[in-house]
């Protein structure tokens, strides 16, 4: 019997105390369920029971951000095969001016209600659920099919976007409060390819990112469970660790070289619990579970059960082996 449940050991972890064993969570899509709200529901909670994480990060559509603004999407049926887009609402810089404040209850903004819904009626009071909500400037991001249309009209109309953004932030402030009344104790709050180099500048994200996600961040109050997941490659980690994103967790891939590694992010992240140590695409991926066993020693050597929470960088790759991940369970 565990000396813990998954909310207690996180809880103890979070005030800065060793639990009874390492905290672990991964999280990954189930694209054939993902097209209503009772298969992706049914999804995540068959893989929670499986492997009983200790927080679960609802890994929805990708897209069911701006599905309400007008994309549109051919619904994948294979487990391992993405949806596929076809039809962007913004194809040129005046469409920033189309994007207006929605309400909670957009149909498909409603359905992602229901997945909470439904995962903390199954789930129990016990398990930490965090809801997957894109920063404004990365829900901008999906609206595309391009990324340089962005990026271009950031530098060319700012307004624009800025209005667009505006518009996306007042949706999902009142969202956010919307999720947590749904069951959700907080948000894996993630910035996709916007907060990194490879896109635009430092500077740039200063105007274009941060005060929107600072605004929708706030609105999810002050008892809630956040995770800032910080994704891409050569990001912006350590500027917006400057920042008060209101989030216990940190989360990026740390794997990544042009990226902050783990061991030297601590001094970074003072007073934060770091979600991390796994190559998610490298060993997890195609190592056999025997080989995951003596990397997991590793990681727990290396290690203090008080201050990191055994994850990924990302999202798993689907096809990623379930014996894999359960050598990580056996093993924590």
């Amino acid at each position: 019997m565990a000396k813990y449940s998954p909310r207690e050991r996180i809880e103890l972890i979070l005030n800065g105390e060793k639990p009874d064993r390492f905290a672990a969570s991964f999280w990954r899509h189930f694209y054939h369920k993902e097209s209503r709200a009772d298969g992706t529901a049914e999804a995540m909670l068959d893989f929670q029971n499986h492997f009983g994480w200790d927080f679960m990060k609802i890994n929805p559509r990708a897209d069911y951000h701006a599905e309400d603004w007008g994309l549109k999407l051919d619904y994948s049926t294979a487990e391992l095969t993405k949806h596929t887009k076809v039809k962007f609402p913004v194809t040129k810089a005046d469409d920033w001016d189309n994007i207006e404040p929605l309400e909670p209850t957009a149909p498909v903004l409603a359905e992602h209600l229901q997945v909470v819904n439904l995962i903390r009626k199954g789930a129990g009071k016990e398990l930490p659920i965090l809801m997957t909500l894109f920063t404004p400037l990365a829900i901008a991001g999906r609206m595309v099919e391009d990324d340089q249309l962005l990026v271009e009209s950031i530098r060319t109309h700012p307004e624009k976007v800025h209005n667009a953004l505006k518009a996306i932030t007042a949706t999902f402030k009142k969202y956010v409060e919307e999720l947590r009344n749904a069951g959700a104790d907080g948000l894996f709050y993630a910035t996709t390819l916007w907060a990194s180099s490879n896109l635009i500048s430092w500077e740039e994200y200063q105007q274009f990112g941060v005060p929107y996600d600072l605004e929708v961040i706030e609105a999810s109050g002050d008892d809630a469970l956040n995770l800032f997941h910080v994704c891409s490659s050569n990001n912006f980690l350590k500027q917006l660790s400057e920042l008060d994103y209101k989030s216990q967790l940190y989360n990026w891939d740390s794997e990544d070289p042009t990226n902050s590694p783990i061991d030297k992010s601590f001094d970074i992240l003072q007073g934060k619990t770091i979600v991390g140590g796994i190559d998610q695409k490298g060993w997890l991926l195609h190592s056999s579970a025997h080989e995951i066993e003596m990397q997991m020693q590793k990681l727990k050597q290396k290690y203090d059960s008080s201050r990191i929470i055994i994850g990924p960088g990302c999202s798993i790759d689907p096809a990623t082996p379930k014996e894999n991940l359960q050598a990580i369970k056996d093993n924590l």
